[in-house]
């Protein structure tokens, strides 16, 4: 058992002086679609030869916190129903949701899905079928309910992965072969470790075409607000060119942090809606294992964090990552739900746990003393309210100059003091 307490009687204490902090606007990607449902009344017309009169169709839905995609996904169930089909939606989550059914519609209800809302039946299950094997006999699994109906539609958002690097990452071609799999597909890729997936994802997911009766994709790229940039209906055909050519796209788009250099980053919140990592590494530059690729922002020193998402519902997954968190991160912590997503994608580092901290104002003193020959006073601090939402964030005083000089950030406040509360928490929300 975690004590809920933990003195660290150090020599002077944990608690040096702070500098101001100044209010930063990042100026980041922003260009959006105009409008969600034209753009799918546009798309769907591709697909107007296939009679889908009285057709069963599986629409999947993924664990991901899309900003915008229940409102893609009505949009896509409202021109189905209209030309006659029988859509209903099945969870897409490989092993999240503490892999089972009932988890991963818990899911689903948290972002606002459920029959009733949606207007179509939710079926979940846990059980699938083999539709074929890799080269290295790794089996490639599909959702049974899904492969039952006459088309399964694959919905997911299209950004770089958190964990590997290669030509098709987060998107389309992921979302067959892993999130459609369910645990068991999930369980059966990832046993081949990260640094295989460059090659067995796209193999995976051109089986997996090969064999599953695809109507087609929803690709989404979101930009730095998370609103969307890109919105298309892929047909299985193009899966594979697509789902490569529009990952360049989200490369640029992605939100980042503008900064040289950073001491201590401090993170509000992760969670499985924010990235699949808990705080996704192409914002932080640490995977979970050390893959090529992650160098693309600042160098951090260290990393705390603060606290998780509600709807994350406790996994707490890339905890590992960090170097200090907190003790409400520990109160809150749904141990099983962690470690049944880590142990299946098998990257135990992402479960390892920080330093605890009492409260905010220790595990702040605790990560700028892990920063040799920084003073407390002239360290230079950011903090965010997590990986997603970037636009806004605080820097300390001594990052001052850097502000002024660099024409994509934007000082938004005079100096100001952190405060903390009587118990050490920090006060004010970033925006």
């Amino acid at each position: 058992m975690i004590p809920s307490q933990i003195p660290i009687p150090l020599p002077g204490g944990l608690h040096g002086p702070l500098p101001k902090f100044i209010k930063v606007g990042q100026q980041l990607s922003t260009e959006t679609i105009e409008s969600i449902e034209q753009t799918i009344a546009s798309e769907f017309k591709k697909f107007s030869a296939i009679d889908l009169t009285g057709k069963s169709i599986a629409l999947g839905v993924g664990s991901r916190g899309i900003k915008h995609q229940r409102r893609v996904v009505e949009a896509v169930l409202s021109e189905l129903k209209a030309v006659g089909a029988n859509p209903f939606i099945i969870p897409t989550m490989g092993s999240h949701g503490g892999g089972s059914a009932a988890g991963q519609l818990k899911v689903l209800e948290s972002y606002g899905y459920t029959e009733a809302s949606m207007g179509v039946p939710i079926r979940a299950s846990m059980d699938v079928v083999e539709l074929d094997k890799l080269n290295n006999g790794t089996q490639i699994y599909c959702d049974r309910i899904a492969s039952e109906a006459d088309y399964i539609i694959a919905c997911g958002r299209v950004k770089p992965h958190t964990d590997f690097r290669g030509p098709y990452e987060s998107g389309l071609i992921k979302m067959l072969a892993i999130g459609l799999g369910k645990h068991a597909g999930a369980t059966a890729l990832h046993f081949n470790g990260f640094q295989k997936f460059k090659e067995l994802i796209p193999e995976a997911g051109e089986k997996f075409i090969a064999k599953a009766n695809l109507l087609f994709g929803i690709a989404m790229v979101e930009n730095a607000n998370e609103d969307l940039r890109h919105l298309e209906l892929v047909a299985p055909k193009d899966f594979m060119r697509r789902d490569a050519e529009l990952l360049e796209l989200a490369k640029a788009s992605i939100p980042k942090l503008l900064f040289k250099n950073i001491d201590l980053l401090i993170v509000d919140e992760i969670g499985k809606n924010i990235s699949g990592a808990g705080m996704d590494p192409n914002v932080t530059g640490r995977p979970v294992e050390f893959i090529e690729g992650f160098d693309i922002g600042p160098a951090i020193g260290r990393i705390m964090l603060r606290d998780l998402t509600a709807v994350t519902e406790g996994n707490a997954s890339g905890i590992g990552i960090a170097d200090v968190v907190t003790q409400r991160i520990l109160a809150k912590m749904d141990w099983t739900k962690t470690y049944v997503n880590i142990v299946t994608a098998g990257v135990l580092d992402g479960a390892k746990m920080p330093i605890i901290a009492n409260n905010d104002r220790d595990a702040i003193g605790i990560g700028i003393r892990g920063c040799p020959g920084v003073d407390s006073d002239t360290a230079r601090i950011v903090r965010i309210s997590n990986t997603l939402e970037m636009n806004t964030v605080w820097a300390s005083q001594p990052m001052a100059d850097e502000i002024a000089a660099n024409p994509g950030l934007t000082a938004l406040s005079e100096p100001f003091d952190c405060a903390f509360s009587d118990d050490g928490d920090l006060l004010g929300a970033i925006e």
